[in-house]
């Protein structure tokens, strides 16, 4: 009997996860594909200034130049240390169907390894990184700098 009391608890943990439907961890590759369609619409309230696109840049510099790289070519410090695929907004095609709406949400609940910058940064200064962020792929050397 006492035999049976443990080959039966062993028995189980080898095969009960075998019998049970896989969860679904996976978080989809897309960042844009989660994005609410009501999101995905808003306009951009902030228009595409000097000055936002330098509020942008600072911003840039602080919280995104570490992993998408300084030009946005997606070859930042980190990004390379952690062995990171980043895309590169240096690519005209990168953001070509996307909206400003896809984007601020993205940047502002992050994604997978991105964190969240809702929690530091207000709304005005997301638009600004938007405007900043296409900017990226109309900098005629954004690609050949980090």
């Amino acid at each position: 009997m006492s035999r049976l009391a443990l080959v039966l608890p062993i028995a189980l943990l080898l095969f009960l996860p075998a019998a049970l439907p896989a969860q679904q961890t996976s978080v989809p590759r897309n960042p844009y594909a989660t994005v609410p369609a009501a999101d995905a619409s808003k306009a951009n309230p902030t228009k595409n200034t000097t000055e936002s696109l330098a509020k942008g840049k600072k911003w840039w510099a602080i919280d995104c130049s570490m992993c998408h790289g300084a030009t946005g070519n997606g070859k930042g410090d980190v990004a390379q240390d952690m062995k990171l695929q980043i895309v590169d907004f240096t690519d005209p095609a990168t953001l070509k169907n996307r909206t400003d709406g896809q984007i601020f949400w993205v940047v502002k609940n992050g994604h997978q390894d991105m964190p969240a910058e809702g929690p530091r940064l207000q709304d005005d200064g997301i638009w600004d990184l938007v405007n900043y962020v296409r900017s990226l792929s109309k900098n005629p050397e954004a690609g050949t700098k980090q």
